[in-house]
């Protein structure tokens, strides 16, 4: 171990355990060479910092952690510089499916090129069909299949009709079969903007985390009170290639302000989850989630962020139109009467 006292008497460690979830800058004793120390840098997320040590999580994704004791030096740094660029060339239908790693359901079972969805019921897009290209049956009997699936599972049954995307007769049969369709907007944006959109004040208070815990989950209660729906939800909203929550916290031992939550998946960041605790609205902190979470994706490697959000949802869209989102697609849910 590197001769070091206490942290706090380190004068160029300028950071302690209160800037968990900032961007820091980090330098530690990797090693000895002849009795001398080397040292070592990362620049990343510091995502935890208890007895057992530091985790810095860097551009690369992979954590980097260490004993407290071999910290020499450390200082919370700006969010990621993202340079300006143009959304990735990504159709409809790929976005789809990037959309569906993103928010993965706890099980999944092929109908062709179809996938069946099921998440204990834990919202539409985990609890769907999402029928984008041929499920390898006649339509009337591949929605008796979807139908057939759900029941068995005690569920409504939802199809997910993306144009393009889905099968062109696929919209015929529903309406034949009498569905009721929801509206969803899939709205996506350049992040090297949002990144810069937060005030500045509003920004160094968010903080990121890898996990959903139980001060994020609080604000976020969309599961309800049955054990199989909160099981499921936490299996979805922690799925997906490199997932990131983002809050504002409040008071000690109180809820957290605001919550957000982003997943980067290659050029695109999917952001959800965004809620705002009813007394902090209209001071900005929606927005600076969203602009965290898009300087830490850009600084993976994403240039283009996209959400979905329903279509009679006035205020969150609004919010959207002033982060610079536009519209790339519109897609429905079918619910199939029961059978």
């Amino acid at each position: 171990m590197a001769a070091e006292g206490p942290v706090q008497d380190r004068p160029e460690v300028r950071i302690d355990r209160t800037d968990v979830g900032r961007r820091v800058s980090v330098r530690r004793v990797s090693g000895f060479v002849d009795d001398r120390p080397e040292f070592r840098d990362v620049i990343g997320v510091l995502v935890s910092w208890d007895d057992r040590g530091l985790t810095v999580v860097p551009r690369g994704g992979e954590p980097v952690t260490f004993d407290e004791r071999l910290l020499v030096a450390g200082k919370a740094v700006p969010l990621f510089p993202a340079r300006r660029a143009p959304l990735p060339a990504t159709a409809p239908v790929e976005l789809q499916r990037i959309a569906a790693r993103g928010w993965p359901a706890v099980e999944q079972e092929p109908l062709g090129e179809w996938t069946l969805r099921a998440s204990a019921g834990f919202t539409r897009r985990a609890n769907s069909v999402q029928a984008l290209g041929d499920p390898g049956l006649p339509l009337d009997e591949a929605l008796a299949a979807v139908r057939a699936w759900y029941a068995a599972r005690g569920l409504p049954a939802w199809v997910e009709v993306s144009t393009p995307g889905s099968p062109e007769r696929l919209r015929a049969e529903l309406d034949r079969l009498g569905a009721a369709y929801s509206p969803t907007l899939v709205r996506v944006v350049p992040l090297a903007g949002l990144a810069r959109a937060g005030a500045p004040a509003a920004v160094g208070r968010v903080r990121l985390s890898r996990t959903a815990g139980p001060q994020w989950l609080s604000l976020y209660r969309r599961a309800g009170d049955d054990p199989a729906v909160e099981e499921a939800a936490l299996r979805v909203i922690h799925g997906g290639p490199s997932v990131w929550f983002a809050s504002v916290p409040g008071a000690e031992g109180r809820p957290p302000l605001a919550i957000g939550r982003c997943v980067v998946d290659g050029a695109w960041a999917c952001f959800g989850a965004v809620e705002v605790a009813t007394h902090a609205r209209r001071a900005g902190l929606a927005t600076a989630l969203m602009a965290v979470l898009a300087a830490r994706a850009a600084e993976e490697g994403a240039t283009g962020g996209y959400l979905q959000v329903e279509a009679e949802n006035d205020g969150a869209i609004a919010l959207y139109d002033g982060l610079g989102f536009t519209t790339s697609h519109t897609y429905h849910y079918a619910r199939l009467p029961q059978g």
